[in-house]
């Protein structure tokens, strides 16, 4: 079996977690004998020698509109359904803000999505989008063979806002078990916080790090801010105590030790529809603070704090109990028994096999 995965021109660019997810499900799918290639939706990509087209964030509908046309080729869409509505309505400063809760969800994204384009931070692969957000949306999700969300909760929000309904088969994203299955030996674990992601106000980094300033207790925040967000980095690093250090965005390998000398990670996330650091943190035996935004509950229900990520309090308290809770065992034996990449190309090669068998 032959399978192009196809993912946003920007993939390699501005890293995230749909990068790990398409590189990751990619190089499992091969050990498993399938001939899975990654493609930038911007490439020419010779349709005609693949059995399979594999597409990557429905967010990004112009990035498969062309394809889906061009190749006639049965696909399937691993959503990566996020919503940044709550973000957008109260997360942003007043006049965005306002902007955005005018404009609506969709012809908000539009408007992110064309402005992308205009400043050639991505490519705008399909002119066919330009036609209108949801309805680019909805015609990929229709004419799909299969959609591979997330969780199930992820199917249940996308089914609604998009009034449609398509054979889906769910497949968790994962942490790579060989790199975080095994914790160093000779790091002691430190009473301080950790934060892995690309620093931007989604993430709310800077919550985070006033709760902390206000606890007095040390935190790493570890990544890079996307295009057109350097002011909010530039304003975490403003208002952070002497006990807060920023690192650049590293590779898995590197984020290990960090890992294993932290007692808490904490990403209290307006939405997520996984939350791959908190994965990755909880398999190195991190206590676990998360945001309740999205999809969230159907990874980390039972193993984790939760926040509301508008709520400065409620931050407060789960970082506290985190802090002081004994190590969990199970959150890391959960993780690593359910949520491995492992787990996630069986899924997707098993979403393969019934499209190719024309199965629902």
């Amino acid at each position: 079996m032959k399978v192009a995965l196809i993912a946003r021109s920007s993939l390699y660019e501005t890293s995230g977690g749909d990068t790990t997810q398409v590189l990751k499900t990619a190089a499992e799918l091969q050990k498993r004998g399938i001939s899975a290639e990654v493609f930038l939706s911007s490439q020419k990509i010779p349709h005609k020698d693949f059995d399979l087209l594999h597409f990557f964030n429905i967010i990004r509908p112009a990035d498969h509109l062309y394809h889906i046309k061009k190749s006639r080729k049965p696909y399937l869409v691993s959503t990566i359904y996020l919503d940044y509505s709550e973000f957008d309505r109260f997360g942003r400063g007043l006049f965005s803000s306002h902007l955005l809760k005018i404009l609506g969800r969709s012809k908000s994204e539009y408007i992110k999505n064309v402005l992308r384009y205009v400043r050639k931070q991505d490519r705008l692969v399909s002119r066919e989008y330009l036609l209108g957000h949801k309805r680019s949306m909805q015609k990929v999700l229709e004419n799909a063979s299969m959609i591979l969300p997330n969780s199930a909760s992820e199917y249940r929000r996308l089914s609604y806002d998009l009034n449609v309904e398509v054979p889906y088969h769910v497949v968790p994203n994962g942490i790579d078990a060989g790199v975080f299955g095994k914790k160093p030996e000779g790091i002691c674990r430190e009473q301080k916080v950790i934060c892995v992601a690309q620093v931007y106000g989604m993430k709310n980094q800077h919550a985070l790090i006033e709760v902390c300033n206000a606890l007095d207790v040390p935190l790493e925040i570890i990544g890079k801010a996307p295009p057109n967000h350097k002011k909010y980095y530039d304003y975490c690093r403003r208002i952070a105590s002497n006990k807060v250090k920023f690192y650049d965005f590293m590779p898995q390998e590197d984020l290990v030790k960090h890992y294993a000398s932290a007692k808490v990670h904490a990403l209290p996330s307006w939405f997520e529809t996984t939350g791959l650091s908190s994965l990755e943190a909880g398999a190195m035996g991190c206590s676990l603070v998360v945001g309740a935004g999205g999809d969230t509950r159907d990874y980390f229900d039972g193993i984790a704090h939760f926040c509301s990520a508008d709520d400065m309090k409620s931050i407060q308290i789960a970082v506290e109990k985190a802090l002081t809770e004994d190590v969990n065992p199970e959150v890391r034996n959960k993780i690593l028994s359910e949520f491995t990449w492992k787990r996630a190309a069986e899924a997707t090669l098993s979403a393969y096999k019934k499209v190719m068998n024309n199965e629902s």
